[in-house]
């Protein structure tokens, strides 16, 4: 209660039947078609292998990134896009991630929701009751909350932000088999066991965002409960979620037992002020992870929007259809070659990368990436023409010497940035 207040646990009886038969045929799908893959992600320069296999799903054109590593959905199903799977089946898993997420959405607002009662239950008064109706009612017409639902006490200034902090945009399933694992490394600080997952803070996030995890361990019947008194500690059969203060070892570590169909809730700033692990268990685990990630600079919305900003600078003449540049301004070479930057190497190279890997859902990205390569085409040209530019000699002195050396840290950087890519 004192150190642990903000991790909700619900067991899997409390969830509705027919939704863990759906998501867990889902998971078992994805599976069979081979859609979970290993990330080769970067840590301290040097890339690793990361030992559980994963899969993004979320909303068209979102991306996430861990790791230096970005990951593209593969869409759920949204009204307004034209999404084609690969097969029916991994269209109906995708349709079944994304009534989950709407059903954690709902229980994390709750969740949330009771806190805050609990919280400010002493100043009751007539505002702030008229409050609560404002915000139960704006939830219900968003779809958000059953009907019947009690209203409680939240301030009106807080709902959006209620809203914006449990509206998860993505999913990040997991899938590991522990027996397959040749090493798993011991949880070094409380005897915790085997580690699937060191302790870390999940990254990417929108500030104070709750993150929703759905676990799914296939257990057989040598799994089951039995009836004989337990080892000290935890059963290690069991997956677990370990939970710690962040950079404490001094105040006692938490294990969780996680059971098929169990899920959690982490609330408000505990992904922050805590770190968490998942403990392996023997049996396969599937989970699915819900996550309001930041997407200010990781939609396909925004890149776009930074390569039209970059090709204002580009104009053709109407006569020759030859192309030249507006300005050459330092601000704005360099405005523009960061911009090529971004494009190729947090898109494209990104995308490329291990892209190829999500037409075994889809081919819905190949359209936006020709799109962007064509921007990134439009861009090389930019910059060759920057070049010509400051090679000619009746630039005058001082604007040729700025230009020259804001456009050259870039491309020193593109260079090295190449170097890299070519070697990962």
């Amino acid at each position: 209660k004192t150190k642990y207040s903000k991790l909700i646990f619900r067991k899997s009886n409390t969830v509705p039947e027919e939704l863990h038969q759906m998501v867990q045929e889902g998971f078992l799908t994805l599976r069979k078609h081979d859609c979970f893959f290993q990330d080769l992600v970067r840590i301290k320069g040097k890339d690793f292998l990361t030992p559980v296999s994963r899969i993004l799903i979320g909303n068209p054109g979102c991306t996430y990134k861990y790791l230096n590593t970005r990951l593209f959905t593969v869409p759920w199903p949204t009204e307004g896009y034209d999404i084609k799977y690969c097969s029916p089946q991994i269209q109906d898993a995708c349709k079944a991630l994304i009534r989950l997420n709407d059903y954690l959405h709902i229980e994390a607002v709750k969740a949330l929701e009771g806190q805050n009662f609990f919280e400010t239950k002493e100043i009751k008064d007539t505002t702030v009751i008229d409050r609560e109706q404002n915000f139960t009612t704006s939830l219900t017409e968003k779809g958000s909350v059953s009907k019947d639902q009690s209203s409680r006490c939240v301030p009106e200034d807080d709902y959006v932000s209620l809203r914006n902090r449990t509206s998860y945009n993505v999913t990040l399933l997991n899938y590991m088999d522990p027996l397959q694992m040749l090493y798993l490394k011991q949880e070094p600080y409380f005897g915790m066991g085997n580690m699937a997952v060191s302790w870390h803070h999940d990254e990417n996030l929108v500030e104070r965002s709750t993150v929703a995890v759905y676990s799914y361990s296939c257990e057989g019947s040598a799994m089951e409960e039995s009836d004989e008194p337990k080892p000290k500690g935890r059963d290690p059969a069991v997956w677990h979620v370990g939970l710690k203060v962040a950079w404490d070892i001094e105040t006692p570590g938490l294990a969780v037992p996680l059971h098929q169909g169990d899920f959690y809730l982490m609330l408000d700033d505990l992904n922050m002020t805590h770190q968490h692990c998942v403990l392996a268990g023997f049996s396969p685990r599937f989970s699915s992870t819900h996550r309001v990630a930041d997407c200010s600079r990781g939609t396909l919305e925004y890149i776009f929007g930074r390569c039209e900003l970059a090709l204002q600078n580009l104009q053709t003449d109407s006569d020759s259809m030859a192309l030249s540049l507006k300005s050459l301004e330092a601000a704005v070479v360099k405005q523009v070659e960061e911009i090529h930057n971004e494009v190729e190497f947090e898109w494209l190279r990104q995308f490329w990368f291990q892209g190829k890997r999500y037409l075994k859902c889809t081919d819905w990205w190949l359209k936006p990436m020709a799109k962007l390569e064509e921007f990134w085409k439009k861009m090389e040209i930019m910059s060759s023409l920057v070049l010509s530019e400051v090679g000619k000699k009746e630039q005058i002195k001082e604007n040729r010497k700025e230009a020259i050396n804001c456009f050259l840290l870039v491309l020193t950087e593109r260079q090295r940035l190449r170097k890299e890519w070519t070697a990962r």
